[in-house]
């Protein structure tokens, strides 16, 4: 037979009422879960990540290596050093000029001639690169062909000996004479030496001038030309003088 109910006090009381109800209430959320997903619930911030399919392109900034020349010849402004004839650029161009004689090729042979882009800096006048196109470019290619016809059915074998620049003459254009707005050096006369044949001749190049210290042809054959077609100046047996000048 049981004795008398032990006699509890209210805090004793109050564990045996709520108890239950927590316990049933934790059973009845898990419960809940369970249904929903399974597995383990975890309670946390939610943080949502998008992934997106498209790579961006990548910026790829390409350094070009430095060249020897980085625009066309004659674009560079002038200067005013003193060009030399034994430059490996006038050499090598020299060296064309004669091959297109030789060769009756006066298209190989501009690289040897002043260039258009120095011409409209130079000139004070409208229409420059007309001007070197259709009038010194024109006679620069007649003169070659002339110089062709001089050197007679053989000139194919005809061999550069030198090219004489005679530096002595040489002297400034300053601006403001002959229509120019800018300075050059000018040379008058120079002598293109070869062999045909076993024969050393020459025949000379009327006007030389510079630009960033070199020299180009400007005038072949003639500077005033006497009419229409090509000129051959002053072609001589032997190497031939060249006579001071003070021309533009």
């Amino acid at each position: 037979m049981p004795g008398p109910a032990p006699h509890l006090d209210r805090r004793q009381r109050l564990l045996r009422r709520f108890v239950p109800l927590v316990v049933a209430t934790i059973v009845v959320l898990w419960l809940a879960v369970s249904a929903l997903g399974g597995g383990t619930a975890t309670v946390a911030s939610t943080t949502t990540t998008t992934t997106s399919t498209t790579t961006p392109p990548s910026t790829t900034t390409t350094t070009l290596p430095p060249t020897a020349t980085t625009s066309p010849d004659g674009a560079l402004p002038q200067t005013a050093t003193f060009p030399s004839s034994s430059s490996a650029q006038f050499q090598s161009s020299m060296g064309d000029l004669f091959g297109a004689v030789a060769h009756g090729t006066p298209q190989s042979a501009v690289g040897a001639f002043f260039p258009e882009a120095a011409y409209v800096q130079l000139k004070s006048i409208q229409g420059a690169a007309s001007d070197w196109q259709n009038r010194l470019l024109a006679e620069y290619d007649q003169d070659i062909a002339a110089a062709t016809a001089e050197l007679g059915p053989g000139a194919a074998s005809a061999t550069l000996e030198s090219v004489q620049v005679p530096q002595q003459y040489g002297h400034w254009v300053p601006p403001g004479e002959c229509e120019n707005s800018v300075g050059y050096f000018e040379v008058a006369n120079s002598r293109i030496v070869y062999s045909l044949g076993g024969v050393t001749r020459s025949f000379g190049i009327a006007s030389l001038i510079s630009w960033r210290g070199e020299w180009y042809v400007v005038h072949l054959g003639a500077i005033l030309r006497p009419g229409s077609g090509g000129v051959v100046l002053d072609p001589q047996t032997g190497p031939g003088t060249s006579a001071p000048s003070t021309t533009c």
